[in-house]
Order: structure tokens, then C-alpha cells, then sequence
């Protein structure tokens, strides 16, 4: 028991202990921990205060002090070491980079330097190309390229000319004085003031005011007789109650008149039939070397070759009613034939009910006069059948006076225009005489024929009509000998529609161009003299451009987008300044090579269309010549078809340029960004900006720079007309008509205007409408749908030639444009139907890249010309203003 409590006794003894010594040691150990670093502390500082600012070795230290001590001063020449590198590292650093942007900047202009070269070396290689194609043009041509010639004027002392051995065979060669009357001369026309001479006070008032006005507008008149190549003189219609002269009387006043020069030669005598159909004023009086121009001829009056058979004047101071001027269609109206007239001269057996001699022993009679019996036996009988429906009356109630064995007229005009409207064929029976080659009432009867439509039927082979020598009759009338009168209703009956209307144009066109008014009769008249001494037109004139100065900006970028031309060969691009087409490119024997052509078919493909009776081929042509038209031609040539063509960019003609005209009306914004789009345009000209409002453009507006001219046209007056007019600064045959706000691809463009070189004469554009009479509901259905019917071409984006400017500004009637003024629309619409009534052609579209329509994608491919129907112009609409 004592040996356990002892031994308990014994461990709580050694627990004790252990418990103490641990207490001990953790208190020496916080005592060094805790007092020793206090005692290093103010031991160490201690010394540094008795050792003075010098002794110190531990506290801080001025400036480089530190690099003292011995065992950082190793430290310190390392770190200044390393620090004078890093500097001559960072020098050599912004040295070499230096020296890298140098080298970029030398690397950014040789590349720039290379493109340079390489856009120059382009541009030699086309100038070279071009150079290459105008030679070989000039090669085939064989011509060199002609200016506009030196007018050439007569001298004033004229030396005469050798007498003809007859009056009656007075021709050109020998009568007309063509020394008066260069080829460059211009032709210049000296009138007669009717008040000079002593019948002029016995002249019709109204045609002596319809002359003076013919007179006043004719581009040829001019007041100096000196250089005057020809010398017109009025003298007739004569008033039915004025005394006439005696013809030795008028020959001496003839005589009288200061440029007669004793013979008259270059001088015309013109006599207008206006009322009397019997005046043959001239009749009996020797007119020496002067040509006559009337209406009423005898067959020893007439000089063949020489003098001129006109048509009569029926519109004197006033321009006929297109409004009354029936359609061309229906071809066939209510009668086959009509005719109504009186024989001034009682027949033998015009009226009896005998039957008619026969041909063989009219033959054997005394007078040819008696051919007229058979003509209305055969026309009562043709009356009488019913086979077709005519209209034949020989008596008349108020017969007009006329000439011996001649038809006189019958009735007021007005109610023989409403026979003729419903005729298909009017009959027009030459004199009985043989010996009055022409007459007024014949001239009057064709006259009135021709205004409403009806074809005319000349019974007689041996009456002259109206520039016979140039007009070829044959193609608007039917002539007949008198023998062949029992065959003509089987001729009339044999006649196909589609020759009928084509006839009926014709002689629409005949009429319109020659006949219809007191200009258009005295222009033909001295067209045909000019014309048969060869002497050129003189060219129209351009429309004086009135020009707005204007400023340009910034120069115009160039979006990829328009650039940007898929797999389209646009050909050689043109890098030369801007290039107009060539003027004057032939000489001066068109004028007889071209006579028929020019004078005796109506408006079709690449013709000479006389677009006013002024001259017989197109005053403009003067100007664009070309190959020999208005257009030139394009198919065949050096072009080639297919790829070759398309590389080619024009056949024969391959350096060509074309011109926008671009319609504005305040929208500048909207303006200044439609030419920032023509940057970079190829084969673009210039630029004309017809500005169409009367407030001018911001002084501050500043217009892009497309490297092209920008030309900004002021107009007089707010005209949608003033889109086509003619403008002097327009010096290309191509003109691309396009609006302010209109968005087109430059490749767009370039496949238009390849198209347009391949169909000159046509309107080659982008947005179609289709139009069409709705017979059912007596009204126009008009739309812009996609489909593949369609019929105009919308001009706000169309190539056409500038001659269709001429025409639509100075030939298409004024009632048209005033249209087009009064509803302020329709413009394109009026150039569709003018361009379509030329040609006979329908207009083309081309592809635009916004079509969204597939069909209508497929269609206009750009290897496809898409040609729509052609625009019905027999239709209300255009006839109100222009009737076909």
C-alpha cells in the first residue's frame, strides 16, 4: 500500500517539475524574442549618434554616399553599366524604326510609282489601239475628214449667159445661172418686195400675208441681193375683180425688175392657187430664162425639168386641224371609191343613157375629150352593180369654176371632206385636154385626198403632179391611163391591206411634209431647186445653251459598286479628253444620190426623214452626216459579230463618246449625288445639267469633280419639253436622257450603250411600261409591271440620237409640247411615239440588275435584245395631238 501512495507521490513530483521547466523556458524564449531585438536596437543607434553624421553605417546616407561603401559599390557600377546600355539600346531602338518608316514610305511610293506606270502604259496601249482603229477607219473611208466649208459667194458683176435656142428648151444646164450659186454657198434666196413692182397691189391679200410670213421663217431668205443665188418673185393668186395686164404689158414689168438681168435667169415666179381653179396668170408670156412655179400648166407653156408644178394653197394663215384629220385605221371605210364632179364642157354622150362608144372609136374621134364618156359609163356601171359600195356623181348643184374639159369641183370643202373620210380611194380625173398637163382643180382634188386619208386614184398618165421630178407618186397614188378604166374596179378590189395602208401613210407623209401649209409649199419649192443643182442643206441649228457658272468641290470618289463590271467586255476604255462625233464626214454628192430616197418614202429605219419641208433630207444631217443618213449604221464593218463585236464596242466606228443630259428641279442634294455616280463613267463625254427651275442654284453648292465637263444649262421656262432639246453643247450623236434621281450601274450603262451603236435609230433603255386600248371599257390601260410585253421605253434612263432632239423640239407639232406642258407629264411617252412613228420600230430594253421578276431576268439576258410590240399610234390619244 505505502509502495503504490509513494509512487503516486513520485510522478506528481515529475509532473511538477517538467510543468516548471516549461514555464522557464517560455519565458527566456519571449525574453529574447521580445528584449533582445530592443536592446540591438538602442545599442546599434547608440553608436551611430556617438560615431557623428560621418561614422554612421546604418542610417540614410546623401546622395551617392552609399556607392561608398565597399559592398555596393560592385552593385552600383553593375547598375550604372547596365542603364548606359539600356540607353544605347533604346537610341539604336528609335534609330531602327526610323529607318523602317522610311523604308514603307519608300515602299508605298514605288508601289505607287508602279500603278502609275502601269495605268500610263494602259493608256499608250489604247491610244495606240485607237490610233490603230481610226487609221484603219480613215483607210476604208478613203476620205480625210472635212470641216465645215468656206462659204463661197457670187461676184457681183454678172458676165450673162449665152441665149437658148428656144424659150420652150430652157432646162438647167442652159438657163440657170449655177456660178450665182456655189456649193458652199448656202443659197442664199432674195425676195421680192410684192409692193416694187405694179401688180403686186392686185395680189389675194391673203396669200400676199401667207408669203410674207413663209417668207419671214425661211432660213434661206436673205436681204442681200448681190450674193443672192436665187431671186423669188410673187405673182399670183391675181384678185378675180382686178384688172389683169396684157402680156406684153407684164413682160415689160418683168423686164423692169432690178435684178431681171434682160433674161431673168436664176429668178422664180411663184403663183399660189388659192380660190380660182382658172388662173393662169402667166399663160402667153415670154418669162425668158426664169422658172415658173404654179399649179395650171398648158403643154406649150411647160418647160420639162424646169419649171415646178406645186399644189395649191389651201391653208394660207392657218395650220390645218389635226383634231378633224381622220385615223389611218380601219383601212377600209364606207365606199371603195367616190368621186363628184361636173364637166365645165358638155360631152357628146356624157349623160345619155346610150351605151358608151368603145375605146377604138373614141380613138377615131376628133377630141381625146371623149375618153371621158367611157370613164362614166364605166363608173355608173360599176354605181349600178352593188358589188361594193361608191359613191359617183357627174352633176353638181354649185359647181366650181373651172378650166375647159376639166372636172369642176362641187360643193363647199368642208362637205367634200366628209365624202372623202369615208372613201378608201378618191378618184381624180385628168382633163379631156391633153394639152393641160396640170391644173389646180386636179391639184385640189389631190390636196384634199391626201388631208383625210383617202388614196388617190389619177385617171390620166399624162397630168403632171405637184415636184413630179422628185416625188415618186407611184408609192402614195394609183395612176391609171384613161384606156384602162374598165379594169380599175379589179385593181382597186386586188389591193392588199396591208398596201393600202402603206399608200395611205405615204401619202399622209407627202401631204404633212409638202402640201399642208404656206411654209411647207414655198420651203418645197425652193428645197426643189436646191436640190436639183446639188447644192446641201443647210445644217439646223442647235439650241443656244445658256450656261450657269457653278463651282467645283472635292473630287469624286468612285464606288466599287458602280464600277464594278462583272463579265461585261466594255471594249477599249477612252482615256483621251473628251471626243465629239465627227462632223462632216462626206462630201457634197449625196444630195443627188439620196434625191428619191430623201423625197419619196415616208419616215423608216436610217432615213433621210425631212423633218420639215425646208430641205428634203434632214437639216441636222448637215451636222452628223455619218455614212450617209442621220444614223450611221453600225452592223457589219471591222466590228465582227459576237465576242468580236462586243470587244469591238462599235463595228466600224469604233471611237465614240456619249453624252447625259440629266433633268433637274431643285434637288441639289439629290443632284450633286447622281453625278458623284458618274466618276469613272467610261466613253462618257460630258455632263449637261438642264436646270429647269427658275431659282438658281446655291451660291455655296459646291459640284463634284468627275475629271468631265459639267455644263449646268438655264432654260426660260419650268418645261418637261426642255429634256430633249437640241443643245449646242451636245457634241455627241449618243444621248443617254436619264433623271436626277435616277441609280444605274456603270456596267448597266455600258451594255445600254453597246446595244444603242448596234441599233441606232431605235430608244434603247432600262425601265418599260406596256400601254394598250381596252376595247371593252373605251379607255387606256397603262402599267409598269414586269412582263415581257411592253411598249416604251421610259426616257428617264434611254440612249437616243440627238436626232430625234430635232425632231421632237422643231417638227413634231407644237400641240404635242403644249400637252406635255399642260399636264406636266408624258414627255417620254411623246418621244416613244415619235421615234416609233419615224422608224416603224418598236423601242428595245435592256437588262436592268434590279428586275426582280425572273421571267423578266431571263428574258433581257445581256446576249438577248428583248424587242417589244410596237406602240399602236392609230390610237385617240396620240391622234388628238399628232395624227398618223
Amino acid at each position: 500500500m505505502q509502495r503504490n501512495g509513494g509512487g503516486v507521490g513520485a510522478g506528481g513530483q515529475t509532473w511538477v517539475l517538467r510543468r516548471v521547466r516549461l514555464t522557464w523556458l517560455s519565458f527566456m524564449l519571449f525574453f529574447i524574442l521580445v528584449f533582445f531585438p530592443l536592446i540591438a536596437h538602442y545599442y546599434l543607434t547608440t553608436i551611430d549618434e556617438a560615431g557623428g553624421p560621418d561614422k554612421r553605417i546604418f542610417g540614410p546616407r546623401p546622395g551617392g554616399e552609399l556607392c561608398e561603401a565597399k559592398h555596393v559599390q560592385d552593385l552600383c557600377r553593375i547598375r550604372e553599366s547596365v542603364s548606359e546600355e539600356l540607353l544605347q539600346l533604346e537610341a539604336k531602338r528609335q534609330e531602327l524604326n526610323g529607318e523602317i518608316a522610311r523604308l514603307n514610305l519608300r515602299i508605298e511610293a514605288c508601289k505607287r510609282s508602279i500603278d502609275s506606270a502601269k495605268q500610263d502604259l494602259l493608256q499608250l496601249k489604247n491610244v495606240i489601239s485607237q490610233t490603230e482603229h481610226s487609221y484603219k477607219e480613215l483607210m476604208a473611208q478613203n476620205q480625210p475628214k472635212l470641216s465645215l466649208p468656206v462659204r463661197l459667194l457670187p461676184d457681183k458683176e454678172d458676165p450673162g449667159l449665152p441665149p437658148p435656142k428656144s424659150a420652150r428648151s430652157c432646162r438647167l444646164r442652159s438657163c440657170f445661172d449655177y456660178a450665182r450659186c456655189p456649193l458652199t454657198s448656202g443659197f442664199p434666196v432674195y425676195v421680192y418686195d410684192t409692193s416694187s413692182y405694179p401688180w403686186g397691189n392686185y395680189l389675194d391679200p391673203l396669200v400676199k400675208q401667207a408669203f410674207a410670213a413663209s417668207v419671214k421663217s425661211n432660213i434661206y431668205v436673205n436681204d442681200n441681193p448681190s450674193i443672192a443665188c436665187l431671186y423669188l418673185v410673187l405673182v399670183g393668186e391675181i384678185l378675180e375683180s382686178s384688172p389683169l395686164p396684157s402680156p406684153s404689158e407684164l413682160e415689160q414689168q418683168l423686164k423692169a425688175l432690178p435684178y431681171w438681168r434682160s433674161d431673168g435667169h436664176n429668178h422664180v415666179l411663184v403663183h399660189f392657187s388659192r380660190k380660182s381653179m382658172v388662173q393662169n396668170f402667166l399663160y402667153n408670156v415670154s418669162t425668158g430664162r426664169a422658172v415658173v412655179a404654179q399649179s395650171t400648166f398648158l403643154e406649150q407653156q411647160y418647160r420639162e425639168g424646169f419649171d415646178l408644178v406645186v399644189s395649191p394653197l389651201v391653208h394660207a394663215l392657218s395650220e390645218p386641224n389635226f383634231l378633224e384629220v381622220p385615223p389611218q385605221v380601219p383601212v377600209k371605210r364606207k365606199y371603195l371609191f367616190t368621186f363628184q364632179g361636173e364637166r365645165v364642157e358638155s360631152l357628146r354622150s356624157s349623160l345619155q343613157e346610150a351605151p358608151p362608144q368603145s375605146f377604138e372609136e373614141e380613138l377615131e374621134g376628133d377630141s381625146p375629150a371623149d375618153y371621158d364618156d367611157r370613164i362614166i359609163g364605166t363608173l355608173k356601171a360599176v354605181q349600178d352593180s352593188h358589188l361594193d359600195q361608191v359613191l359617183v356623181e357627174f352633176t353638181c348643184k354649185n359647181p366650181k369654176p373651172s378650166l375647159l374639159t376639166e372636172w369642176a369641183l362641187c360643193g363647199e370643202r368642208e362637205e367634200r371632206l366628209e365624202v372623202l373620210k369615208a372613201s378608201t380611194f378618191a378618184l381624180v380625173i385628168a382633163p379631156g385636154d391633153g394639152q393641160l398637163v396640170a391644173s389646180a382643180g386636179c391639184g385640189m382634188r389631190l390636196f384634199e385626198a391626201l388631208e383625210v386619208g383617202a388614196i388617190p386614184v389619177v385617171l390620166g398618165d399624162h397630168s403632171k403632179l405637184p415636184y413630179h421630178q422628185l416625188i415618186r407618186w407611184t408609192e402614195a397614188a394609183i395612176i391609171v391611163p384613161k384606156p384602162r378604166v374598165t379594169e380599175l374596179h379589179f385593181l382597186l378590189r386586188s389591193l392588199s391591206d396591208n398596201d393600202m395602208l402603206a399608200m395611205r401613210r405615204q401619202g399622209r407623209f407627202l401631204w404633212e411634209t409638202y402640201f399642208s401649209t404656206s411654209e411647207n409649199v414655198l420651203s418645197t419649192i425652193l428645197a426643189s431647186i436646191r436640190t436639183s443643182i446639188q447644192v446641201p442643206a443647210a445644217p439646223i441649228k442647235d439650241e443656244p445653251a445658256h450656261e450657269i457658272p457653278h463651282k467645283a468641290g472635292k473630287l469624286a470618289g468612285t464606288d466599287a459598286n458602280l464600277a464594278d463590271n462583272g463579265d461585261l467586255d466594255l471594249g477599249p476604255v477612252e482615256t483621251e479628253p473628251p471626243y465629239a462625233s465627227p462632223c462632216f464626214l462626206r462630201n457634197f454628192t449625196y444630195t443627188a444620190a439620196d434625191t428619191y430616197r430623201a423625197w419619196n418614202r415616208a419616215p423608216g429605219p436610217f432615213h433621210l426623214f425631212p423633218h420639215t419641208p425646208l430641205d428634203p433630207v434632214l437639216p441636222s444631217e448637215a451636222k452628223f452626216l455619218g455614212s450617209g443618213t442621220g444614223f450611221r449604221p453600225i452592223g457589219g464593218g471591222s466590228g465582227g459579230s459576237g465576242k468580236e463585236f462586243q470587244a469591238a464596242l462599235g463595228g466600224n466606228v469604233p471611237r465614240e463618246q456619249f453624252t447625259v443630259v440629266m433633268l433637274t428641279y431643285e434637288r441639289e442634294e439629290v443632284l450633286m449625288n447622281s453625278l458623284e455616280r458618274l466618276n469613272g463613267l467610261p466613253y462618257l463625254n460630258k455632263v449637261v445639267v438642264v436646270w429647269n427651275s427658275p431659282k438658281p442654284p446655291s451660291d455655296d453648292l459646291l459640284w463634284p469633280d468627275i475629271g468631265l465637263p459639267i455644263v449646268v444649262v438655264r432654260t426660260e421656262k419650268n418645261s418637261l419639253n426642255n429634256r430633249f432639246l437640241p443643245w449646242d453643247v451636245v457634241e455627241t450623236e449618243a444621248i443617254l436622257s436619264i433623271d436626277d434621281d435616277a441609280h444605274l450601274r456603270h456596267d448597266e450603262i455600258m451594255f445600254g450603250f453597246r446595244v444603242w451603236r448596234e441599233a441606232r435609230d431605235r430608244i434603247v433603255g432600262f425601265p418599260g411600261r406596256y400601254h394598250a386600248w381596252d376595247i371593252n371599257h373605251q379607255s387606256w390601260l397603262y402599267n409598269s409591271n414586269y412582263s415581257c410585253e411592253l411598249s416604251m421605253v421610259l426616257t428617264g434612263a434611254a440612249f437616243f440620237h440627238k436626232y430625234y432632239a430635232y425632231l421632237y423640239s422643231y417638227v413634231m407639232p407644237q400641240a404635242i409640247r403644249d400637252m406635255v406642258d399642260e399636264y406636266i407629264n408624258c414627255e417620254d411617252i411623246a418621244m416613244n411615239f415619235l421615234v416609233s412613228h419615224i422608224t416603224r420600230k418598236p423601242p428595245i430594253k435592256v437588262r436592268n440588275r434590279n428586275a426582280t421578276s425572273s421571267l423578266f431576268n431571263f428574258l433581257l439576258l445581256p446576249q438577248v435584245k428583248c424587242i417589244f410590240i410596237f406602240p399602236y399610234l392609230d390610237s385617240p390619244l396620240f391622234k388628238r395631238a399628232y395624227p398618223i
